[in-house]
């Protein structure tokens, strides 16, 4: 997946069902940082080209890595709904690079089935393969009232815009196959909605 000269999307508008995890890991010589997530998402309305994204599903897992403040990732597997076409495959593979301009030590796609995706005001669950394959369950984070709680005024990654981070701690967020398989608990999530026009990128 190679990232384009130019973006050529009129506007995209992305929700995300997210989740960080930060654990210490310590063996005797010395201290690790991963930093897994899981983070799902929905193409609301957009289009790159001519490939309509409307609905189009994907799923990007990975580890940030010990110090990911320098722009350098770890590892990504980016996951594509098998209901998407090749044209929108290859659309979102352009459009990724720009949502986050960072560089990964290792960086693979694939198709699954992400067969649930779903959220409202008090909790969030996206599952590819029914959770045999991954899994993200959130809940409302608890604040004053019975209202969520929105952090806004903050950047995610490369979009310009967002509605604010909803946010909502994990009661499971689990990417259950390969090698590189984890699961965790209690962990920090959110749900945003993203925004981001061909105008908003360098040409």
């Amino acid at each position: 997946m190679r990232p384009p000269s130019r973006l050529a999307a009129a506007r995209c508008s992305v929700s995300a069902t997210s989740t960080l995890n930060l654990p210490p890991i310590t063996n005797t010589e010395r201290q690790l940082t991963i930093a897994n997530s899981n983070n799902a998402y929905k193409v609301n309305c957009g289009h790159y080209g001519s490939a309509n994204l409307d609905g189009a599903k994907f799923w990007i897992t990975g580890d940030l890595g010990a110090d990911f403040s320098q722009g350098k990732m770890d590892w990504a597997l980016v996951t594509f709904d098998k209901a998407t076409t090749k044209d929108q495959q290859d659309a979102l593979g352009a459009i990724i690079p720009h949502v986050f301009p960072v560089k990964w030590n290792s960086l693979q796609t694939t198709v699954g089935n992400i067969d649930t995706w779903e959220f409202n005001k008090d909790e969030a669950h996206a599952t590819i393969d029914g959770g045999k394959t991954a899994e993200v369950k959130l809940h409302r984070f608890a604040g004053n009232t019975d209202e969520p709680v929105v952090i806004h005024n903050l950047e995610y990654w490369g979009t310009p815009r967002n509605d604010g981070f909803v946010m909502m701690p994990n009661d499971v967020e689990a990417y259950r196959t390969g090698a590189k398989a984890f699961e965790h608990k209690g962990a920090n999530g959110f749900i945003i909605t993203l925004d981001m026009a061909s105008t908003d990128v360098n040409q």
